[in-house]
């Protein structure tokens, strides 16, 4: 059994070491492919205008650079995210941004449709709803940034009800 056992680890081991000398051998390919993705994680208030309805909430976001577009209206390209709140309401989304540098300082607007499920939140009159947010980030290297955002997100009286919520984040921003 301990001869099988030690077998089957210098198997495991040798694969181990060819595995990292092929990752080595195209890192640098990989390198510059992975850094088109930036990943953005988020926390803040979800309707901080409401003292007795606001909740915490958590999210993510993706942007894929190689779809980036340089247009008149500036540098824009296409993100995904979701986010959570300490309610359980949902709102997944999809959309456009854009990008103008100032510095170490990023400006980026952004509008994005997507899906809401209230959960045992606010109840925001119907499940397509839209949000347009403005973030500032600064950045702290060639992948790393801070930031901060605000947004609204309301379903553009395309339903009965539409209370909106206005939402603040602090971001976290990397680039893959």
């Amino acid at each position: 059994m301990f001869l099988l056992m030690k077998r089957i680890f210098k198997i495991l081991f040798s694969i181990l070491i060819l595995n990292f000398m092929v990752l080595e051998a195209n890192s640098e390919e990989k390198k510059a492919e992975n850094e088109n993705h930036e990943f953005s994680l988020f926390s803040g208030v979800f309707d901080h205008n409401h003292a007795d309805k606001n909740s915490s909430l958590f999210g993510f976001q993706h942007e894929n650079n190689e779809l980036f577009r340089d247009t008149f209206l500036g540098e824009l390209s296409p993100v995904t995210g979701g986010m959570i709140t300490a309610d359980n309401s949902l709102y997944m989304y999809t959309g456009v941004q854009a990008k103008y540098s100032l510095g170490n300082l990023n400006l980026i607007p952004s509008f994005t449709p997507g899906y809401y499920d209230s959960g045992n939140g606010k109840n925001m009159g119907s499940a397509l709803e839209f949000k347009s947010e403005v973030k500032l980030s600064w950045k702290l290297s060639e992948k790393n940034q801070l930031g901060m955002s605000y947004n609204h997100i309301s379903n553009a009286d395309l339903a009965e009800m539409n209370p909106g919520v206005e939402s603040y984040t602090f971001n976290f921003l990397r680039k893959f």
